[in-house]
């Protein structure tokens, strides 16, 4: 035997949904997707035909493609899994987005696999095991190295997803669970390599420690790669963020989102007083620009892109006048018509008139002349569905000063996002807007400080009485950090999501007038 060996593990993070190399909104060929992931690691296996292939989470959903297979062909195979049983997978984690669309979609996926999902901290409340697989694998390589994967979750979830969805499980700390796996597969298992993959980011910079976000457990990554003794290699994910680095003698990898990037990472191994010792780590995040598409996986998932594509250029109904957005920015400092637009559809699906969104992403386009299901799941990415709750004055007041963070003063005296918003994860979803309410925010003033003049049908609003609002259930349960909303009273559930809300308020009314009614103003 050799006393030199090389170890290497592929992965991908935060796929969300891109089976295929299109962009569904523009209808355009894309440089990502699993098609041309499944070329890249066909190359790697003939180079290493021992290369350890792991995806980290946010697998199933994202794209128009999986929501229209959730929709209408939910009865077949998923076909991310499809596409992961042809790749080969190793292990798969589970990502807080695989509850989106309900715990038997990820329940059939799971089932589905010819890999074991890994979710040692995602555990089922009877029995405090876990949920959906093993905690971790052992694999014995053709050179004799013996590798262990444990994969971990952000244990934030119940903070972002549906109770239904997530009925019946806990999701015990990620931190304190990988550690004591950590060290228990160190005691038994006895394994050269430990890699440990974690469906979660980094709340501290790598370099110099320092917290880059609110400390609430969402993101460990940097506590475990920095306090945990035995990880080798620390996979992560969800911040979709590019990066490679070291904390103390971990090497830490996170490569991107949506199947533009891949992460490789190379072990050198020296076999020293008869056990293998680590000698070298290498991490890199791989471009799948100009990788070629496999076409046995473009014709397994042909079928469903068809009906996907007849879905999404389905007409719906017409814009008399202009509804586009040219500036993502100014639409959150201006009011623009498309939020408006969201806005109505909101109070008419929940029948209360104060209501709260977001502009959901700067690649939001709003809508041409005329609307199509492509336009709608373009500008509307998420599967939300609303929820009205009951809110004091105060708590309204609470969300709009949190919302005010959202803007900077720049050196030049303009306005500008403050980069808390931006890095080390874009957020801008997490910026929203009233309707039904006037308000001024004051971005001067100091954080905390910036709401002026909010009245509610030309009255003060009242800290102390109680109004109805109507928002997303991400942000009803208190994501994006917004406490103020958490447990409240829920008054009502509309069980539609929001893409279906949309699509039957402009079948209702088939003409649109764009309208704006400057309720708020973003000032200096």
């Amino acid at each position: 035997m050799s006393n030199q060996t090389t170890v290497r593990i592929i992965y991908t993070s935060d796929v969300h949904g891109n089976a295929r190399p299109i962009n569904y909104g523009t209808n355009k060929p894309a440089e990502l997707g699993l098609a041309k992931y499944a070329t890249a690691v066909k190359q790697h296996r003939e180079e290493n035909p021992d290369t350890i292939v792991i995806d980290n989470g946010d697998l199933i959903q994202g794209t128009p493609f999986m929501m229209h297979f959730v929709k209408e062909h939910a009865e077949k195979q998923n076909p991310m899994i499809s596409m992961m049983n042809e790749i080969g997978l190793d292990a798969a984690i589970i990502g807080n987005h695989e509850f989106n669309f309900g715990k038997e979609i990820l329940k059939d996926a799971v089932n589905a696999s010819n890999f074991p999902w890994l979710s040692a901290n995602v555990l089922d409340k009877k029995t405090n095991q876990p949920y959906f697989g093993p905690p971790y694998i052992t694999k014995t390589l053709s050179n004799g190295v013996k590798v262990c994967v444990v994969g971990v979750t952000t244990h934030y979830i119940p903070n972002w997803e549906k109770a239904e969805h997530i009925q019946g499980i806990q999701f015990a700390n990620a931190y304190t669970t990988l550690k004591y796996w950590v060290e228990e597969i160190r005691s038994v298992e006895k394994c050269d390599l430990l890699i440990a993959a974690y469906h979660g980011g980094f709340e501290r910079d790598l370099e110099t420690g320092e917290p880059t976000e609110r400390l609430t457990g969402e993101n460990q990554g940097y506590e475990m790669a920095s306090q945990i003794d035995g990880i080798d290699v620390l996979l992560t994910g969800h911040q979709h963020r590019v990066l490679t680095g070291e904390i103390e003698d971990c090497l830490v990898i996170q490569p991107g989102n949506n199947g533009n990037f891949y992460g490789e990472i190379n072990l050198e191994l020296m076999h020293e007083d008869n056990q293998w010792r680590v000698a070298t780590k290498e991490g890199e995040v791989k471009s799948l620009t100009d990788v070629e598409v496999d076409p046995h996986l473009m014709e397994l998932t042909e079928p469903f892109e068809r009906s996907t594509q007849m879905w999404l250029d389905k007409p719906i109904g017409q814009v008399q006048g202009d509804m586009t957005i040219a500036d993502p920015f100014q639409a959150r400092v201006q009011k623009h018509s498309f939020i408006e637009f969201i806005q109505q559809v909101q109070m008419e699906a929940s029948g209360v008139d104060i209501s709260v969104t977001s502009l959901l992403s700067n690649e939001s386009k709003g809508f041409s002349s005329t609307i199509t299901m492509r336009d709608i799941v373009s500008n509307y990415v998420f599967p939300n569905t609303l929820e009205v709750l009951e809110l004091s004055g105060s708590d309204i007041l609470e969300a709009l000063e949190k919302n005010a963070s959202y803007f900077m003063v720049a050196s030049e005296g303009n306005l500008e996002v403050n980069p808390a918003y931006e890095y080390p994860k874009p957020q801008h979803f997490n910026y929203d807007m009233w309707e039904g309410i006037d308000y001024t925010i004051r971005v001067s003033n100091p954080i905390g400080s910036r709401i002026e003049n909010v009245t509610y049908k030309g009255m003060t609003l009242d800290p102390d009485k109680t109004y109805q609002v109507v928002m997303n259930n991400y942000r009803a349960s208190g994501g994006g950090d917004f406490y103020m909303f958490k447990g409240k009273p829920v008054v009502k559930e509309i069980q539609q999501d929001m893409v279906e809300l949309i699509s039957r308020y402009i079948e209702k009314h088939r003409t649109i007038q764009p309208t704006v009614t400057n309720n708020f103003t973003v000032t200096i």
